[in-house]
């Protein structure tokens, strides 16, 4: 049985979304604000105007892209059972929201600016909870010097997991030779790092179709030391896309098509995801709104986009916190959460994530990887075959017999009757008070009982010593 997916885009549609895109930019292109990244593209055959910073890229060029670009390749982990293969089966791999710049304290319940410390307990809670498949860099050092977080946030994440680590925060291309130099150093070296890729990053254009000099030519190194790229359209619908669905659908393609574009210019064959975090507007508020339903309808439609150019995408959100101090939300945050659970994507991002993704709570953590336990159940495959339909089983009972005591029963009672933990599915059923002091008590037993398999000693003091000269060069 195939994995049901969701779907609202016919295939005229998505081809016209496609055509749009080749249009928007052959005729009115991307700003690209790095030099260097603009001669790349003209080296490739992109029309470029240095003094307005617009590179139009031509059907041919993009095209060119969409087949170098890898159709299928391995998010890595320093422990190989953790290796993650993309496309995902039977269901999406799921991951913590990133870089928020707060954090519920465990022990007092104060909501505060996040430190280092904290990145790498959050890091160790995901590495703790098996339905965590990797961790992004999830919360901002902000106890470090600003310029280096990023590379703090990495370090202290890949100590604390051996799980896959994506990262959030890149601001230039030094940053990310800095970065790739501490997963090399893991790794075993560029070759190996190359090979097995323990890192991928998050690289998010400025919609409406623009991408930032540090941002971008950061991009272009990792995509040449083989690190997994994934171009995270933020398109807001309203205010940096055209309001209507068809518009931010497009403009979100366009955007991730450029990212491509960029990156097989970089290195052809480099691993690259499709990604969105696309939302319209709040129009309350103006600010995004990641409760609102056509934010699901953006992730299907463009995990459809995704699929039609064979590429792995993130495209849907998993996270059911909404306040601060509770652990679950409003009907519409879980049910546009539900929804995007069936899309076509391959990942889903947003565990542990509160106060629209600028916090992040250790029991959040908890409820989330418990309930994305349960509801996964209903994404794997459910084996329909003569021997387990039971035919002889039947036959043996008889009409108005029972099973009770049918070999079929017992060999397969246990199998089938347990596909939920009862013990997390209890704890999911308490109240909101209830909830929220089990939830905290599991993340600290977890913390307190939970052993990451660790990096060698002289590895981690060699990985400071590259944080340090690098802090160093940017206080020079």
């Amino acid at each position: 049985m195939a994995r049901a997916r969701m779907t609202f885009l016919s295939e005229q549609e998505a081809d016209l979304i496609h055509r749009q895109s080749i249009a928007i930019l052959e005729r009115i292109g991307v700003r690209v604000h790095s030099r260097s990244v603009r001669e790349l593209l003209a080296e490739k055959g992109a029309a470029v105007d240095h003094e307005t910073m617009i590179a139009r890229l031509p059907e041919k060029m993009v095209d060119a892209a969409l087949a170098t670009a890898p159709k299928a390749f391995t998010l890595c982990a320093r422990d190989p059972k953790h290796d993650l293969p993309l496309p995902s089966d039977p269901y999406p791999y799921a991951t913590t929201s990133g870089l928020a710049v707060n954090v519920t304290d465990l022990r007092t319940g104060e909501y505060r600016a996040s430190t280092r410390q904290d990145a790498a307990q959050f890091a160790k809670l995901g590495d703790a909870l098996g339905s965590v498949d990797f961790l992004w860099t999830s919360l901002t050092a902000n106890d470090v010097p600003a310029h280096a977080h990023g590379p703090h946030e990495l370090w202290a994440t890949l100590q604390n997991t051996s799980k896959h680590v994506q990262g959030v925060t890149v601001q230039s291309a030094e940053d990310a030779r800095v970065q790739i130099e501490l997963a090399a150093l893991v790794a075993g070296g560029r070759d190996a790092l190359r090979e097995r890729p323990l890192m991928s990053v998050i690289s998010c254009p400025i919609a409406p179709l623009s991408f930032e000099a540090g941002a971008i030519e950061a991009q272009v190194e990792f995509s040449r030391a083989g690190i997994p790229i994934c171009s995270m359209s933020m398109s807001m619908g309203g205010i940096t896309a055209p309001i209507t669905i068809a518009g931010t659908l497009t403009n979100a393609n366009t955007e991730n098509l450029a990212s491509i574009a960029i990156s097989q210019a970089a290195n052809p064959g480099a691993p690259h995801i499709y990604t969105s975090e696309s939302a319209p507007m709040n129009m309350q508020t103006g600010a995004i709104n990641y409760s609102a339903l056509e934010k699901t309808l953006l992730g299907i439609g463009l995990g459809q986009m995704a699929r039609r150019y064979g590429l792995p995408s993130l495209v849907c959100d998993i996270g059911f916190g909404d306040e601060i101090h509770t652990n679950i939300g409003p009907f519409s945050d879980l049910a546009v959460q539900f929804l995007g659970i069936a899309s076509h994507t391959d990942i889903l991002t947003g565990m542990g994530c509160i106060d629209s993704a600028k916090g992040c709570s250790f029991g959040q953590l908890v409820v989330d990887a418990y309930i994305w336990e349960c509801i996964r159940e209903f994404l794997k495959e459910v084996p329909i075959t003569e021997e387990r339909i039971g035919l002889d089983a039947v036959a043996a009972v008889g009409p108005g017999g029972h099973f009770l005591k049918s070999k079929h029963t017992v060999r397969y009672m246990r199998e089938e009757l347990t596909r939920w933990d009862p013990r997390k599915l209890e704890m999911l059923k308490a109240d909101a008070a209830l909830l929220i002091s089990e939830a905290k008590r599991i993340a600290e037993e977890l913390l307190g009982e939970h052993q990451v398999l660790p990096i060698d000693g002289k590895l981690v003091r060699q990985g400071d010593e590259i944080i340090r000269a690098y802090e160093g060069r940017l206080a020079a």
